[in-house]
């Protein structure tokens, strides 16, 4: 089948194995697959992936032993948990030791013709639901996975340093509870429909003393070391930095300043899909802004050159 691998190299591919299926598990066909900015670190050396990549997808079931999952539109979460260790008793299955990781860990991904994905991890799409708002699904379930986290309050002010795609869809997030919420970018292109949103932005470069230590809660999401100190700077002393980035390089920290200021570093990855898929359903994230091209799967070498720098490429299957 067709595919977009990477052994070392990113390349396309026509003779990939097409997958079996296995008991408890699913094979989808996809209709649309996002690339994600952790697909490009991937192609930089992050995870030391070998493989098919692809995480963000939407697609139809197509083989199952439960004949009530075949022919149902469906995304997916990421995380293929054992389910049955300590971890994933006590409810963190996106931590199993044992889980592989959709086209990020020991799985092949949704970049190809057909892809295999445990049952459990399944969930329905939404009848009206378009396929080009359904792809958001893994990314919003991540944006939204902070506010599990912290308990945003409607008076906090919060900063959200990147306007990638990430980032663009985690300031959504914030302004949820109905936070002050500030965009922290490069790109004022990316802005305007936010406006409507009352969602501030402003350029890094004109950051100045008055959003030094001025905000409760700041996420970064820039996918660079650098966003690390932008985002350091902004947050107040005992407020709370959550990080999103997930990148190759390695990043610098003065952990002495962070005990000084008694700052709360929180990691925060995957989210919930149930609740993804209900913000996107009521139309609670805007994810049509952040479309900047599509292409076919066989054009996917073409796909991932138009990705670097830009928001949301997708792969027509």
């Amino acid at each position: 089948m067709h595919a977009l691998v990477y052994d070392g190299k990113l390349r396309q591919v026509d003779d990939y194995p097409r997958p079996v299926l296995r008991a408890g598990e699913a094979l989808i066909r996809p209709t649309l697959v996002g690339i994600c900015n952790t697909d490009i670190e991937i192609t930089r050396g992050y995870m030391n992936f070998r493989g098919v990549l692809g995480h963000e997808f939407v697609g139809v079931v197509v083989a199952c032993e439960d004949a009530a999952w075949i022919g149902q539109r469906v995304v997916g979460e990421i995380n293929a948990a054992c389910r049955d260790c300590a971890v994933c008793r006590r409810g963190d299955e996106s931590h199993c030791p044992n889980r592989t990781t959709l086209g990020i860990d020991r799985r092949d991904g949704a970049m190809a013709e057909l892809f295999s994905l445990p049952i459990a991890c399944l969930h329905r799409v939404p009848d009206r639901m378009p396929d080009a708002v359904a792809v958001f699904t893994e990314p919003v379930a991540a944006a939204l996975e902070m506010l599990q986290q912290i308990h945003l309050r409607p008076t906090d002010q919060v900063a959200v340093v990147g306007d990638g795609k990430l980032g663009l869809l985690c300031v959504q997030a914030a302004r949820l509870p109905g936070c002050d919420v500030t965009l922290v970018g490069r790109h004022p292109e990316r802005w305007e429909f936010l406006e409507s949103m009352a969602i501030h932005a402003v350029h890094v470069d004109e950051l100045d003393a008055a959003y030094t230590a001025r905000f409760d809660v700041v996420v970064d999401c820039t996918g660079h070391p650098h966003g690390f100190r932008v985002a350091r700077r902004l947050v107040r002393p005992r407020g709370s930095l959550v990080m999103k980035s997930t990148f190759a390089a390695e990043s610098e920290c003065n952990l002495t300043m962070l005990v000084v200021d008694e700052i709360r570093l929180i990691g925060s990855r995957c989210g919930p899909f149930a609740a993804a898929l209900r913000a996107l359903d009521g139309g609670l994230i805007a994810t049509a802004p952040l479309i900047a091209a599509r292409f076919p799967l066989h054009d996917g070498l073409r796909a991932f050159a138009a990705a670097a720098g830009r928001l949301k490429v997708l792969l027509e299957v």
